[in-house]
């Protein structure tokens, strides 16, 4: 019943109660990322969410649009701000997705949302990721995020999809709050930053 009823409706309340104690903040970080982002302080990008079903993330924008001679974009780090990385290390630039969790696009817990050319690499186990919502954090952010292999990665969301109740999500909304608090795992765009997903890693 949790699942399928009830996590919607607290994921509801919540993101309204979190978009109200966060307006403050995230109009700082709009202000900012607005000004040094040439008016553009959001990034969107469709992601597959529930049963693979098409939708668009929210977050602040926290890199540049800078490419190189040939008209590619820059490597991440070359194309992260002073500002961004900032904002990325205590995970405020993903606040917005607070919106796509009011729309019902996305939970507070579950899988986080890739891209969609992983899809057809995933295998029938991993592809059951996408049996619930997408989540602001997960059970694998908690266990490595990008220090984790992909293989683990997806055991520990196919593991979540199992166990998911609302005991499980509380535990992992604290540890969540434990590793923004002490900066621990939460980004590491800069140092290491995760290889695409390949089917095989």
């Amino acid at each position: 019943m949790y699942k399928l009823v009830f996590k919607r409706w607290i994921d509801f309340a919540a993101a309204f109660l979190l978009l109200l104690v966060f307006a403050p903040i995230l109009a700082v970080v709009w202000f900012v990322l607005y000004r040094q982002n040439d008016g553009k302080a959001f990034f969107y990008q469709e992601r597959p969410g529930l049963d693979q079903q098409p939708f668009r993330i929210i977050k602040f924008k926290t890199m540049t649009d800078a490419r190189d001679d040939s008209g590619q974009l820059l490597p991440d780090n070359k194309r992260i701000t002073k500002a961004g990385a900032f904002f990325r290390k205590w995970s405020l630039d993903e606040l917005p997705q607070l919106i796509n969790v009011l729309k019902g696009d996305m939970s507070l817990v579950g899988p986080r949302p890739l891209l969609f050319k992983y899809i057809p690499l995933y295998n029938s186990t991993q592809l059951r990721r996408h049996e619930v919502r997408p989540g602001i954090t997960g059970w694998a952010q908690v266990n490595g995020r990008n220090s984790i292999s992909w293989t683990e990665k997806f055991r520990l969301d196919v593991e979540y999809v199992d166990q998911v109740n609302l005991w499980f999500d509380l535990k992992i909304l604290f540890l969540t709050v434990k590793k923004v608090l002490i900066s621990e795992g939460v980004n590491q765009t800069q140092d290491r930053p995760m290889l695409p997903f390949d089917g095989t890693n």
